[in-house]
């Protein structure tokens, strides 16, 4: 194991995407809400490095709310095949426009516009009522590049705090932690 938690989770994650059959980037993306209420949904990671990890969605959504509410927020990365799971936590903070704006247009057409189409997480009396709006923005775009809606954009996870677990045999797993202190890492063990 690295000493260092992003080149350890760099390593991990490049053997999850070479053995884990479908999206190695999908994570649990847990967030608090009013009341202390949790909640939590899968996300694909969609980019990373010593700064943070990064992930994108609409503004207006649940998550996005309650991430304005609480910045503190863990992300789970589970691959079955490895055996193992990395939980990150730390506190969240919008990516910048450019970097939002860049990401964006890598997405594929019916994606983008399915961001301009979706109220995400509002309720829906129909799934006809989303496919109109579908095709309305479909036609408001035709022959143009789809420009990044301002309520969509993304968020940076700094982490101060990594578990790395590995599973065994009989339920004998290991967990090694990194603690940020003083803008050190320290490391340390717990139990299975």
């Amino acid at each position: 194991m690295s000493e260092d938690p992003f080149r350890q989770f760099g390593a991990w994650f490049a053997e999850a995407g070479r053995t884990e059959p479908s999206d190695p980037n999908a994570m649990t993306v847990a967030t608090v809400g009013e009341g202390g209420r949790p909640a939590a949904r899968t996300l694909l990671l969609k980019g990373w490095n010593e700064h943070g990890f990064v992930f994108y969605s609409n503004r207006g959504s649940r998550k996005a709310q309650e991430i304005t509410g609480n910045p503190q927020v863990a992300l789970l990365f589970h691959w079955k095949s490895l055996q193992r799971q990395i939980r990150i936590e730390g506190a969240v903070s919008p990516v910048e426009s450019t970097q939002a704006d860049e990401y964006f247009v890598t997405r594929p057409r019916i994606s983008q516009l399915g961001a301009w189409a979706s109220e995400q997480s509002r309720p829906l009396a129909s799934r006809a009522i989303f496919e109109e709006r579908l095709r309305e923005v479909e036609a408001r775009f035709a022959g143009q590049p789809v420009p990044r809606p301002e309520f969509w954009s993304g968020w940076r996870l700094k982490p101060d705090y990594f578990e790395f677990w590995q599973g065994a045999d009989y339920r004998l797993h290991d967990r090694l932690i990194f603690k940020l202190n003083n803008g050190n890492w320290e490391t340390g063990y717990l139990y299975p």
